[in-house]
């Protein structure tokens, strides 16, 4: 069928997972193709190849496993990552981000939210939910740059596509001054030990830091 979205669900939780394929049941558009209590059992239950357009994934479960790891194992197959959680711990939800997850969601979240941020994710898009917004709003990591509003605003419009000179227009400055602001953004992720050199690196950095989530 053009257009479906496939699901899987790793969760140590049996009654969350009956209720997802109840509830992913029900939407037309998604297709629930995998359960499992563990990262590694799904990877090893012959789902894949294909491998699930994007994973719901529990943030922690009960083998022990690492949230990082388990995103950058199942981001290795070619999967999407949306981590979902009983609540919001801050501090794991921006590691959640780093180790390259595409959204994050709690548990109390309805269906329609849900479905939406699936296919957010799937579209390439990330998902911002109010909790992945106000952790990295409040994020004070060493390893996350303070960036002033016209940096950021450099960094955004650039990492997002458009030339320095089209960036530099849009703030109302000069192409030498828009070229200064993206090198202090470049240097203090060097000094973050993150560094960005390329376009490519900023636009991982803007999606890391989910600057562009509010």
């Amino acid at each position: 069928m053009a257009g479906l979205i496939t699901v899987a669900v790793v969760d140590d939780d049996r009654m969350l997972l009956d209720g997802m394929r109840a509830w992913l049941g029900g939407v037309p558009e998604l297709r629930l193709v995998a359960t499992a209590a563990t990262v590694g059992e799904l990877l090893a239950s012959g789902s894949a190849p294909p491998p699930p357009d994007v994973v719901l994934l529990d943030l922690v479960l009960r083998d022990g496993s690492l949230p990082a790891d388990n995103i950058r194992r199942l981001l290795g197959t070619g999967s999407r990552v949306l981590v979902i959680s009983t609540v919001p711990d801050r501090t794991r939800v921006i590691e959640s981000v780093r180790a390259g997850a595409d959204g994050y969601l709690t548990k109390d979240n309805d269906l329609p939210t849900l479905v939406a941020a699936v296919k957010d994710i799937a579209a390439g898009h990330g998902a911002h939910s109010p909790e992945l917004a106000f952790a990295c709003a409040h994020d004070t990591s060493p390893t996350r740059p303070r960036l002033s509003p016209r940096e950021r605003q450099i960094l955004l419009d650039y990492a997002s596509g458009l030339t320095l000179k089209s960036a530099a227009r849009r703030a109302g400055i000069t192409v030498h001054t828009a070229k200064d602001y993206l090198d202090r953004v470049k240097a203090k992720y060097r000094q973050a030990g993150r560094p960005a050199y390329t376009k490519i690196d900023l636009a991982r950095r803007v999606h890391e830091d989910r600057l562009d989530a509010g």
